[in-house]
């Protein structure tokens, strides 16, 4: 409900009034403007700057938001990937998700550098990645730090593996724009292969899973395919490496 961006522009006073309300949320659901001024020990006019500012037109709208957030919390339900899983197995029999993984693996034979990028849960996964494409004879590199420096590496055709659950998120897109510029071939495995990051990328490989969301914020879309495309593209490429 609360954006970082929102939350940044509030001030001292406002912060007050953001404090206590993620604190006493239950509370604050019942009260009237006067009580919450009162207890974040602000004036009426701060409470309704507060909730001009979160994108709320008056405290009336603030509270109704506030409410329906709660019961979206409280009342996520989370499917049984069973099925969905299944159609994914059976997808990668198919020729065109073979050719998409022919065509990554050979990206990644033809490379005498090899990263894996992600943020939060995929960047986990990065490292798994990074651990068992050099467990198969291929060294790679996990990136944690996301602002860490891009290497000048000129001549050997540097390859970033890029994991993204969505392919939209606007700190990996800035960042893989910045190694394109480095001139590094990207691989993208994301779960929809018309994604900002799938089209920006010199491969990719979709697995197309029902997002999931806990809460407003908390990605929770399993990553098994993840897993197991990793490790057809390290294979793969092991293969192909070893007949050049």
């Amino acid at each position: 409900m609360f954006t970082y961006q929102q939350i940044q522009n509030l001030n001292d006073l406002e912060l007050g009034v953001y404090n206590y309300v993620i604190q006493n949320i239950d509370e604050v659901k019942t009260m009237k403007i006067r009580e919450l001024s009162e207890k974040a020990h602000v004036s009426t006019t701060t409470v309704l700057n507060f909730c001009s500012k979160i994108g709320c037109d008056g405290y009336s709208e603030f509270k109704v938001k506030l409410k329906l957030h709660q019961e979206s919390l409280a009342t996520t339900e989370y499917t049984d990937d069973t099925v969905a899983m299944m159609d994914f197995f059976k997808k990668i029999n198919t020729s065109a998700f073979k050719n998409e993984i022919d065509h990554c693996a050979k990206i990644i034979a033809q490379s005498n550098n090899v990263f894996f990028y992600g943020i939060g849960s995929s960047g986990i996964l990065g490292q798994y990645g990074a651990r068992y494409l050099s467990n198969m004879g291929i060294y790679a590199t996990h990136i944690s730090d996301p602002f860490y420096p891009i290497p000048e590496l000129p001549d050997t055709k540097p390859t970033l593996i890029v994991l993204s659950v969505s392919g939209e998120t606007s700190m990996v897109l800035h960042r893989v724009s910045e190694y394109k510029e480095k001139q590094f071939n990207i691989i993208s495995i994301t779960n929809s292969d018309s994604s900002t990051l799938s089209k920006i990328s010199d491969g990719t490989v979709g697995y197309y899973m029902p997002i999931e969301k806990k809460g407003p914020i908390h990605n929770v879309t399993t990553q098994v395919p993840v897993i197991h495309i990793i490790e057809m593209l390290a294979r793969q490429a092991f293969e192909l490496k070893n007949n050049e």
